[in-house]
């Protein structure tokens, strides 16, 4: 039996070593139309950084080590240019030789991945991608060759981008960011992009929002708001589609997103055809529908699924997606699982939302870090749609408990009796995500009654009255205009001060807010709590993204 792989990295050696552990007696073929068929992609930016200081720790395996672990027979400049499902063949071009040939198989696996273009500046500029070793080598080729600093102009603020801009300001360059939309990362709801977009600029980042590349002439990028910026290389990091080429020319369906149709098995529309890795949809974890996600997590894990379909020796269907991912920018730790804000209004879907400013470990313990947590909660069945989380320490595991509850049914309010580890340097006796499952069990019980920071001015339009508890100090520092300001400790004696009519309360992050709540509503008033406090309002109000909001919401 012969398995033929197209292509390698996550997917596709996943696939093959996968299969060569369950199958000793198959030839397994690996093409690889690059010169490098197992690498780390993900670290590509750290080595333009300096992080990664040795090329060579980014090349996991080379032909020769896999032939000699797996017996694989892994070709690199092996570019599969065309399949017949009737024959089950595929047409390889040696690109090396210049010669074409046919090899046959029993089953394919595609893992092309996915791929982008180097737009308008291409042919004008030095304009490269980050997605292979040979993007690096010629990337910093020409960040060695600038006398001074190099002039980078970075077109699109996603992870990739992100991780480029970081790294070139290690390498001394002077970058400017373009972005398309209104806001960095548009996985992100708009006030927790404010302290990333901050620290950006904080850094000198030239950051141009609602922008695109148009044109360029030799040493300037030119954009779409007519200003031009000097520019000796180009790094583009906009996106990518999914290589579906091949798949297409052998009348394989395609799916909605224009990714590759495969099955809870990782099987295309033909039974010997099975596809994985980022070209393939996968499906949503919320809504069982097809979406494009590009992790690495994932391409392993379809990957892996492949090999025992087509190894016929387990039965286990691919689990859907929930889209987690994470990325490090200038001291801040990014992370996301599930749906925005954004994405679920957009659906029309109901969702009730907090926000936190938790410790990342005991406070009276050196070095704690704030951060800032968004859940998003379905307010039927208290099941969660999604989180946020910003912060410089203690993102990463708060996250990934998230999405472990996600995947194992762990409803918001469910999150207040997880048994976390403990020790004050590493956390606190409430922990970030049972503090978040706190919350979530009193707005489900109706223990509290919060609004969102973009609804409070409306509110306060139509007649509510805003209550800042915080102490005087504070209130001076900064304060929310036409609130006024009543200090939790005096709030009991002085209540009688407060006006007739629904009372919103507020404190810097939430918690004094609800002990104000809970006070006022037992004392007969109608209150509310500003969910997340002064803080989330600041932030959100402060975003440079307010085009993210609907009409409704601002």
């Amino acid at each position: 039996m012969r398995t033929i792989i197209v292509g390698g990295v996550a997917g596709g050696m996943s696939a093959a070593t996968r299969l060569r552990r369950l199958d000793e007696q198959r030839h397994i073929m690996v093409l690889e139309r690059g010169s490098y068929v197992s690498f780390a992609n993900c670290g590509l930016p750290y080595h333009v950084g300096g992080v990664i200081e040795d090329r060579s720790a980014l090349l996991l395996q080379t032909p020769k080590s896999l032939a000699a672990r797996f017996a694989l027979d892994v070709r690199v400049r092996h570019e599969v240019i065309a399949i017949d499902p009737a024959t089950q063949t595929v047409t390889i071009r040696d690109l090396d030789a210049g010669m074409e040939f046919e090899a046959s198989y029993d089953t394919l696996v595609l893992a092309g991945g996915s791929s982008a273009g180097v737009g308008p500046t291409a042919g004008i500029l030095p304009t490269h991608t980050l997605r292979s070793v040979d993007d690096v080598d010629r990337v910093l080729e020409i960040l060695g060759s600038v006398d001074g600093p190099a002039r980078v102009t970075v077109i699109g603020a996603g992870y990739i981008g992100l991780e480029a801009v970081e790294n070139l300001l290690a390498r001394g360059a002077l970058v400017t960011l373009v972005q398309r939309g209104p806001q960095i990362l548009s996985p992100l709801d708009p006030e927790m992009v404010t302290p990333v977009e901050r620290v950006l600029r904080d850094h000198g980042v030239d950051l141009r929002l609602n922008t695109t590349v148009t044109g360029a002439r030799p040493g300037i990028a030119v954009l779409s708001d007519g200003t031009e910026v000097p520019t000796d290389l180009v790094i583009e990091a906009s996106g990518v589609h999914p290589e579906s080429g091949l798949a297409r020319g052998a009348g394989l369906t395609i799916g909605p997103t224009g990714g590759i149709s495969v099955d809870a098995r990782q099987r295309t529309s033909d039974a010997s055809i099975y596809a994985v890795g980022d070209g393939v949809e996968k499906i949503d974890a919320l809504d069982h529908t097809p979406a494009l996600i590009t992790m690495a997590g994932l391409a392993n894990r379809h990957g892996r699924a492949a090999a025992d379909a087509i190894a016929g020796v387990l039965d286990a269907e691919a689990a859907s997606a929930l889209g987690t991912g994470i990325v490090g920018v200038l001291g801040l730790t990014i992370a996301t699982v599930g749906w925005s804000e954004k994405r679920l209004r957009a659906a029309g879907r109901e969702r009730t939302v907090i926000h936190t400013h938790p410790s990342s470990h005991a406070g009276y313990y050196p070095g704690a870090k704030q951060m800032a947590v968004k859940l998003l909660v379905d307010p039927a069945d208290d099941r969660i749609l999604g989180a946020q989380i910003v912060g410089e320490d203690g993102v990463d595991k708060r996250i990934d408990v998230i999405a472990t509850a996600m995947t194992g049914g762990i409803t918001a309010s469910g999150l207040s009796r997880l048994e976390l580890a403990y020790a004050p340097q590493y956390g606190s006796a409430k922990d970030p995500i049972n503090l978040a499952g706190y919350v979530a069990d009193n707005v489900r019980a109706g223990t509290t009654r919060t609004t969102q920071w973009h609804k409070l001015r409306a509110r306060q339009e139509s007649g509510d009255t805003l209550i800042d508890v915080r102490s005087a100090t504070e209130f001076a520092s900064g304060a929310i205009p036409g609130a006024i300001n009543i200090p939790l400790d005096e709030l009991r004696a002085r209540h009688a001060e407060l006006p007739d009519g629904p009372l919103i309360v507020h404190c810097q992050v939430g918690q004094r807010g609800h002990t104000a709540s809970r006070l006022l509503t037992q004392l007969g008033h109608d209150v509310t709590n500003l969910d997340g406090g002064y803080q989330t309002w600041k932030a959100g109000t402060t975003s440079t993204s307010p085009a993210c909001l609907t009409k409704e919401t601002r």
